[in-house]
């Protein structure tokens, strides 16, 4: 291989062996349970996929008119069960009624004041109907888009699968975001009603969603009507002709609501996500083939059992909770729990006693939330039983394996399985991750794609890279589950995921192929860093950052340098209070020691926090701008959790 072909690739410094097989005893219980029942799977769904998953859509969907045709390409787009008719809401709470399942419990809700609810599926699917007759009186039609800004009660839930029931399309915005980007959703989706709450508990605080949303409908010009849930019982304004109470609406309204057929690709929702630049993008999903891949994922990944208590920490305003609190468990006849409230209220142990009291099975979070539950201290966790876990996963982001190991001892007790699961919004639900009772895990690897995904890893010229280099990772045959585009941007959706790598799917992330066959995510594509002609992966240098007993958190990012091209500056939030002194040579030592002098980091801020989505994704592309000498950014910052840590590192700077 050339020395100009070789610079096109990604440089893998960092060396992980450690292997962590399932035990015999989980394994001989697995639905999946042996290498060569995955690798049966695996093969047929790549080799004749129309009869693979032809199968799987007969068998696992209730459908209203079966459908004719199992999948067809179009240039970008794939259509899935062409002909076919079904409904998401009838798979989720019709299907498990009508299969014994009705007496079951759905949802099992704690509140941040400490207040429980339960809800089994007969008593869901009653209040799914009467409020999809609430939005039906309302004047909302197949079609029509809804928007829902709420906290994580089950009203939640029954708002998106009462929008499910009657084929509206729910565009759901996390209860967090500011009035301007609520105002923003609703103008690009033309969003006709506005569902929210008076308020919700955040650390023993109100957030006043209803304020929020009132200023927000100022510049939401097609919203008709407001529906407003009392969850804080606070006064707050209710402008007569639009705004209605959910209680009295909920009151008059028919629990008799029969599932509307829909045509498989009819679109189920709209999500924004946050785009590298410009207005966020509206992704959107369709009906019978993201309920396939979200209820298979689910049974596949998490080794699904009737007597699970399962436990997606994430919220209803991001894809996970969309594909794995609701719509992935649900269709599975799963008992799912909810939590309202933040994992550090009344005390930094709440999360380990909500697994205590309701007996969690299955934990799945985010990596940003263990790296916080470290920091915060072994205390917490040892005052609790956690004995009920029997398998752990984790989302959102790249795992480093210090957290990956604290995870797999602490939390697991070195007896859980970890499924360390990679997707995206766009993907609509798993694509990578170890199949619990079949993958010998290795720390900071999502492994092996499941059945259906055939990725492959290009260069900046398009060649297929050699193991344990890094490129950029493609999918090359569409899965049921993937976008069906951006709404209302064809041209976008176009630019952004199929122009680059022609006839396959570009995720924007890079990636290695270990010699085992194991991939792992080595960041965004903009996210690495060109060091004297060497392609660095900024997760590698962080990684061995955060390996540090006194580190907590690291962001790396590149920066211009007249000598090397680019630099590595580094963001770095330690552990307690300590102090810094010394520390940034004693990092660049360790980082050197860890993965080699290419690697060590030119420039090494302290701060106490780093700027995050609301969902805990470090946004690197801001700390680019910071780490680059620019005072101001002109990226999207709507999901940016906190804007005061922008102005504080650049004070810091200057």
């Amino acid at each position: 291989m050339s020395e100009t072909h070789a610079s096109k690739q990604i440089d893998h410094v960092m060396h992980e062996h450690r292997l962590f097989p399932p035990s015999k005893e989980f394994s001989n219980k697995a639905r999946i349970s042996t290498a060569e029942q995955y690798q049966e799977m695996y093969d047929r769904a790549k080799n004749d996929p129309d009869g693979f998953w032809g199968e799987l859509g007969r068998n696992e969907l209730h459908w209203f008119k079966p459908f004719d045709s199992v999948y067809e390409r179009n240039g970008d787009v794939a259509t899935w069960f062409g002909g076919g008719q079904t409904n998401l809401s009838y798979n989720c709470l019709d299907a498990q009624i009508a299969g014994g399942r009705g007496d079951r419990i759905a949802i099992l809700w704690e509140g941040e004041p400490g207040e429980t609810l339960t809800l089994t599926y007969t008593e869901l699917h009653r209040q799914v109907c009467k409020f999809a007759n609430v939005l039906k009186s309302l004047g909302i039609n197949k079609g029509d888009v809804v928007s829902i800004y709420m906290p994580m009660t089950p009203e939640l839930a029954i708002a998106m699968l009462a929008c499910a029931r009657i084929g509206a399309i729910h565009s759901v915005i996390f209860a967090g975001f500011s009035a301007e980007a609520i105002a923003d959703r609703n103008q690009d989706a033309r969003a006709k009603i506005q569902l929210t709450a008076d308020g919700l508990w955040r650390r023993g605080k109100v957030l006043k969603l209803k304020d929020t949303v009132d200023q927000a409908l100022l510049k939401s010009p097609t919203v008709q009507h407001c529906v407003v849930l009392k969850r804080i019982d606070r006064e707050c304004s209710m402008q007569a002709g639009r705004d209605i109470w959910w209680h009295e609406a909920m009151e008059s309204a028919s629990a008799d609501c029969p599932a509307t057929p829909l045509d498989s690709e009819a679109t189920s929702f709209i999500l924004y996500t946050s785009g590298s630049t410009g207005k966020p993008k509206g992704i959107r999903h369709t009906t019978a083939g993201y309920n396939l891949w979200v209820k298979k994922t689910f049974e596949w990944v998490f080794d699904h059992r009737d007597s699970d208590i399962f436990w997606c920490t994430a919220d209803c305003g991001w894809i996970t909770g969309h594909s794995y609190v609701v719509y992935g468990p649900l269709s599975n006849g799963a008992t799912v729990m909810m939590y309202e409230g933040a994992p550090n209220f009344p005390a930094e142990d709440r999360f380990w006693s909500i697994i205590e009291r309701h007996k969690v099975t299955i934990l799945y979070t985010a990596p940003t939330a263990i790296r916080a539950f470290i920091k915060w201290g072994d205390q917490h966790v040892d005052a609790h039983d956690l004995s009920s876990l029997r398998l752990l996963g984790t989302v959102g982001e790249g795992i480093n394996p210090e957290a990956w190991m604290w995870y797999h001892r602490k939390i697991g007790g070195e007896r859980c399985p970890i499924v360390d699961t990679w997707w995206q919004t766009e993907t609509g639900g798993i694509l990578m991750s170890p199949l619990p009772g079949v993958t010998a895990t290795k720390p900071g690897s999502c492994t092996r794609p499941l059945p259906g995904v055939v990725p492959m890893i290009v260069d900046e010229e398009l060649q297929p890279v050699e193991p344990n280099h890094g490129g950029m990772l493609c999918i090359s045959q569409p899965w049921p589950g993937m976008l069906r585009g951006i709404w209302g941007d064809d041209e976008r959706f176009h630019e952004q995921y199929w122009a680059r790598v022609p006839n396959n799917y570009l995720t924007g992330d890079n990636a290695r192929l270990d010699r085992d066959g194991y991939y792992w995510i080595m960041g965004r594509i903009d996210d690495v860093i060109n060091v004297s002609g060497h392609r660095l992966s900024t997760i590698e240098v962080e990684s061995a950052l955060v390996s540090h007993p006194m580190v907590a958190e690291a962001a790396a990012v590149g920066r211009p340098d007249d000598i090397k091209g680019q630099a590595i500056a580094v963001f770095v939030s330690i552990k307690g209070s300590g102090s810094t002194a010394g520390l940034a040579d004693e990092l660049k030592a360790h980082v050197r020691k860890e993965i080699g002098a290419l690697a060590v980091p030119d420039d090494i801020r302290f701060t106490s926090s780093l700027p995050k989505t609301r969902s805990g994704k470090i946004m690197r592309r801001l700390l680019r701008d910071i780490a680059s000498g620019k005072a101001e950014t002109s990226q999207d910052t709507s999901t940016l959790e906190d804007y005061t840590i922008l102005a504080k590192l650049r004070s810091d700077e200057e």
